[in-house]
Formats: C-alpha cells, sequence, structure tokens
C-alpha cells in the first residue's frame, strides 16, 4: 500500500511542479525509464514467483538505469547513440514482454 501511495503522490507532485529535464539529459530519459520497467516487471514476477528480495530489486533497479543510461552516453561519444539507444529499448522491450508473459501465466494460470 505504501508504494501504491508513493506513486500516486509522485505522478501528483510531477503534474503540480511540471519539473523540466535539462537538454543534456533528455536522450537518456526514455532510456531510463525503460530501463526502470523492466526492473518493475522483474520485481512484480519475483514477487508473484516467491523469491522477491528488495535490496536486488534496489539494486536492480538503479544500476539498470545507470548502465542503460551510460552505453547510450557512450554511443553518443562514439557517434552511434541512435543504434546503441534502439539496442537497449529492443533488449529491455523483449525482457519487459517476457516478464509480462511469465506475470500473466501466473495470474491467469495460462
Amino acid at each position: 500500500m505504501i508504494a501504491v501511495l508513493g506513486l500516486v503522490v509522485g505522478v501528483v507532485v510531477g503534474l503540480v511542479v511540471r519539473p523540466v529535464v535539462p537538454t543534456a539529459v533528455e536522450p537518456y530519459l526514455p532510456i531510463a525509464v525503460v530501463a526502470a520497467l523492466d526492473a518493475v516487471f522483474g520485481g512484480l514476477r519475483a514477487m508473484l514467483d516467491g523469491i522477491f528480495d528488495d535490496k536486488v530489486f534496489v539494486v536492480s533497479f538503479l544500476s539498470n538505469v545507470v548502465v542503460a543510461a551510460l552505453i547510450v552516453f557512450l554511443g553518443d561519444k562514439l557517434g552511434v547513440g541512435a543504434q546503441l539507444s534502439t539496442g537497449v529499448v529492443v533488449v529491455l522491450g523483449i525482457r519487459i514482454f517476457s516478464n509480462a508473459a511469465a506475470i500473466r501465466r501466473h495470474v491467469f494460470r495460462a
């Protein structure tokens, strides 16, 4: 329940404050969101499987975001930022859909 309340408060604060993302960080934000979603879906799957560990979740969440952003940053410096961004989104997207399928199978027993 605390997590849901935190989510609601975060969304409301974001809508009221309307934070501005610096242009230097703008290319990394979508990648960070996809990496965070991957960690969330992985955490939900682990919870349904009965193996959830909050420390592992936090480390996974932060490391996914940092590693994905670093890969895109490195790609920008090498001049292939768009290609690496696409690669990161594809890999994390595959993981998200894999976790979503496992969650679906667990919830609907199908």
